[in-house]
């Protein structure tokens, strides 16, 4: 089992940093691993929304599609896949922080076809890979809004 939570306080409104880091279509921008998100499903974000993802990880190119299980706006977004060589679920949580906003980033799941060695090996991987997101999304945040990228 692989379960890392990583957090990061950015310097902007929380609903500013949910609404953005909740929007999959921004997914690009600012986790590094990830190459493409298409939404699956049509209408606003919400629990059932499905998002099929491309990412590089360990050198290997996977896809693999998420689907949004809880959703409050402003506040908890968790995410689940099953399919693949590790279902993984993934929880964005956030909070007000001295006028800025925390957001923790947490990834839990099991990998199938991996031995427990390989999850330990994983998990410090995963944390350094989740602070590089955390930190592309506080600067692209704190960044001139007028520049941002993934807004219209």
């Amino acid at each position: 089992m692989v379960n890392v939570q990583t957090e990061m306080v950015i310097n902007r409104p929380r609903a500013e940093v949910a609404e953005y880091a909740a929007n999959p279509d921004n997914a690009p921008q600012w986790y590094a691993n990830i190459h493409r998100a298409q939404r699956l499903t049509d209408g606003p974000v919400g629990p059932g929304t499905r998002v099929a993802f491309t990412a590089k990880f360990l050198g290997r190119e996977l896809n693999y599609t998420y689907e949004f299980v809880e959703y409050v706006p402003g506040e908890r977004l968790v995410m689940r896949t099953a399919q693949g060589p590790f279902p993984m679920q993934t929880t964005y949580t956030w909070t007000d922080d001295d006028g800025g906003t925390r957001m923790t980033l947490g990834n839990s799941g099991s990998p199938s076809g991996f031995s427990r060695l390989a999850g330990l090996f994983m998990a410090p991987l995963m944390r350094r890979e989740n602070r590089k997101d955390l930190q592309k999304l506080k600067s692209i945040l704190e960044a001139d809004p007028h520049n941002r990228p993934g807004t219209a």
